[in-house]
């Protein structure tokens, strides 16, 4: 059982808040490339940790993320027009460039020697892995990237991927991550086989009940779920949480895996990019017909971020489904999720003081503890050390079948770890 003051700690991200003073430590995903692919396109929206921004790619190919509104009259930036290497304010043509130095004030006449003092608010951005990566902490502290996982160096041949904006706080959906119990009852059929395309082990759903190693990293958490696997072998399903953000899903070698980013938007609103990564070769047509399948993705509605399985139409369960093949009676897997973990309510914030858990929690237990020891320290001055530590997150997650004698940490090495050489 948590305390009710601990988890107000975790879940509140806004300005000045203990966690969310400990994400803008980080470089965080924002938005997909896809969303500000064309020089001098249209400016876009965004919402991160309960602030607000624009964000625009220039005449250059730059990407910059501003302040939302302009520093003249307040004016929302969004609604500017894109031109000739700056964002101009619709309401009176001041114009900023990515760095956010205003480069034009056309309505005063003193407006070439005064727009030096009109600099807006511009943050550090990066574009890497089909995402732009914004910085939205003090300068000083930039840390020299964003995690060196392989994912994130991998060109589009390689991966799928996809944006959802739910509704929720972040903690429940990553939690929701690395809970590798679940995988036995909500991803599965009732004849315990595994959905079209989860690529997940028979074994996970003949052992229901998995054993837990959990490692503490320098990028975060190994956590690894044992379950039997034969006579002389174990079944193992090792995920990495990426501290503080994301979880790399457990598949066989050679295999293509999933890894969940959860960002917030706000306190009840999380963003979610799901990736879907074959590191060392691209991805097939099969793997492409399997992503579009609407199974491990889910379909959205057109020119949206929203599933088209939803809170306001039930997740469309298909009661006579649940009754007679699969286990929730929803088809996708990632909605399988959303239903379970966006009203762990009531209310968009779960409340884990009223928790009962169990050893099939320990991993969820090990990633509060680990959030919640860097938000305190942080509070007392000292900064999270992952921030500084790209290169450690060049990991992968792995489900294996190891003999019964092997230590699982040594024995997974050569397929979960992999140095920059």
């Amino acid at each position: 059982m948590m305390k009710r003051e601990d988890n107000e700690l975790l879940v509140r991200v806004g300005p000045g808040t203990a966690m969310g003073n400990l994400f803008r430590r980080f470089w965080l995903p924002v938005m997909l490339a896809s969303e500000v692919s064309e020089p001098d396109g249209e400016p876009v929206r965004l919402r991160i940790l309960g602030e607000e921004f624009v964000a625009f790619r220039d005449s250059d190919g730059k990407v910059g993320i501003l302040d939302a509104y302009c520093t003249h009259r307040r004016a929302h930036l969004v609604w500017g027009r894109n031109e000739n290497c700056g964002l101009r304010c619709a309401y009176h043509g001041w114009k900023f460039d990515v760095e956010g130095n205003c480069v034009d004030l056309p309505n005063a006449p003193d407006g070439d020697r005064i727009k030096g003092n009109m600099k807006t608010r511009a943050y550090p951005v990066l574009q890497r892995g089909g995402l732009i990566w914004g910085y939205f902490g003090p300068a000083e502290l930039k840390p020299p990237g964003p995690p060196a996982a392989e994912l994130f160096e991998v060109g589009d041949s390689h991966r799928h991927i996809s944006k959802i904006v739910v509704e929720g706080n972040y903690l429940q959906f990553a939690e929701g991550d690395i809970d590798s119990s679940h995988v036995s009852f909500l991803h599965s059929s009732l004849d315990k086989s595994a959905l079209p395309g989860s690529r997940v082990s028979p074994f996970a759903f003949q052992d229901t009940s998995p054993r837990w190693t959990i490692k503490p990293t320098d990028y975060g958490l190994m956590l690894a779920a044992q379950r039997d696997g034969g006579p002389e072998h174990y079944h193992w399903r090792i995920n990495q949480w990426l501290f503080p953000f994301a979880t790399m899903v457990a598949s066989p070698q050679d295999a293509p895996f999933i890894t969940n980013v959860r960002v917030p938007i706000d306190d009840e609103h999380t963003m979610q990019f799901r990736i879907w990564t074959q590191i060392d070769r691209p991805l097939t047509a099969t793997d492409r017909e399997i992503a579009a399948a609407g199974v491990i993705f889910p379909e959205m509605i057109p020119g949206t971020f929203t599933p088209v399985a939803n809170r306001s139409n039930n997740y469309l369960i298909d009661r006579e489904d649940q009754r007679k093949r699969t286990f929730s009676g929803i088809k996708a897997i990632p909605i399988q999720d959303l239903a379970v973990t966006q009203e762990q309510g009531p209310g968009p914030i779960a409340d884990r003081s009223l928790e009962k858990l169990t050893s099939s929690d320990t991993a969820i237990v090990a990633m509060r503890k680990r959030l919640l020891d860097a938000v305190k320290a942080l509070q007392q001055g000292i900064e999270p050390p992952e921030a500084g530590r790209p290169q450690a997150y060049r990991v992968r997650p792995i489900d294996t079948l190891l003999p019964r004698t092997a230590a699982v940490e040594e024995a997974t090495r050569p397929l979960t770890v992999k140095h920059v050489a």
